[in-house]
């Protein structure tokens, strides 16, 4: 049994589905206020001890009033889990670039507005946490999600940055990369691969592999329970993957050996 803390507020966005709402769940049990925000209505599975709050992470106004709602309620927050997020496939010579764009907008910089708009009140109270869930594709680039990919690992380098310029605050930062985990972000991804593409047959091969490691990866409880554990511990890593054993050793190989030998690998694995 968790132990229970009963003070500390946390803010979970993308808390509608997926990793967010098993992270949300998860924090509720430990004790935590838990507030959540999405897009979508509140779903069934949506515990009621989570305050569900709009939250539209590519708006500004919308980001900027669920944060100011949260304060005025709770009075602060401790912990932000930054957890929203969509992807799209294709090659990237298909993709138009509002789609693109798009892509990066929701990733990317919903998580920049998100953590703009509650810094000032992690300053005023001194201390504060933000984790912000990234992916081992924000380690190395995944064929056919280019776009994706970016915006992974455009938040390695935030994260990094991050953690330099609010540690003088007692305000912390951390990204969380997951691997494969069974959740509908594989049925809710957005597929572009116009009929006529040169990259047609190769798209196909190379999604059904990848659709097939995530509709087969691991419980997103798992993940879940992690960052519970990562909210309450003495001090938040710069990093950590979460995952199948098999995912987090391919990232640590990744850092070792040499490009040539990854990239024949990923051919091999995807057959490209």
């Amino acid at each position: 049994m968790e132990q229970k803390h009963h003070t500390k507020v946390a803010f979970v966005t993308g808390a509608t589905s997926g990793l967010g709402l098993a992270i949300a769940r998860s924090l509720a049990g430990a004790g935590y206020a838990v507030y959540g925000g999405g897009r979508r209505p509140a779903p069934a599975e949506m515990p009621s001890d989570v305050t569900y709050v709009q939250t539209d992470v590519t708006s500004d106004v919308s980001v900027r009033k669920s944060i100011d709602y949260v304060l005025s309620v709770a009075g602060r927050v401790d912990l932000l889990v930054c957890a929203a997020g969509s992807g799209i496939s294709g090659a990237i010579e298909d993709v138009p670039i509002e789609e693109a764009t798009s892509q990066l907008d929701v990733n990317f910089f919903g998580v920049v507005r998100v953590v703009q708009a509650l810094l000032p009140s992690m300053r005023r109270q001194r201390g504060g946490r933000i984790i912000v869930i990234g992916s081992i594709a924000g380690k190395t680039g995944m064929p056919f999600q280019a776009y994706y990919s970016a915006s992974k690992f455009a938040l390695e380098g935030f994260v990094e940055s991050l953690r330099y310029e609010v540690s003088a605050f007692n305000i912390e930062a951390c990204i969380v990369e997951p691997g494969d985990f069974r959740t509908g972000f594989t049925g809710a991804r957005k597929k572009i691969i116009p009929e006529a593409s040169a990259y047609r047959e190769k798209f196909e091969s190379v999604i059904a592999v990848q659709e097939h490691d995530e509709t087969h990866g691991a419980d997103p409880v798992i993940a879940a329970r992690r960052i519970v554990q990562l909210a309450d511990a003495r001090h938040l890593p710069a990093r950590i993957t979460v995952g199948p054993l098999f995912e987090r050793f391919a990232v640590w190989v990744r850092r070792v050996i040499p490009d040539k030998w990854f990239e024949a690998f990923y051919r091999i694995y995807y057959r490209l």
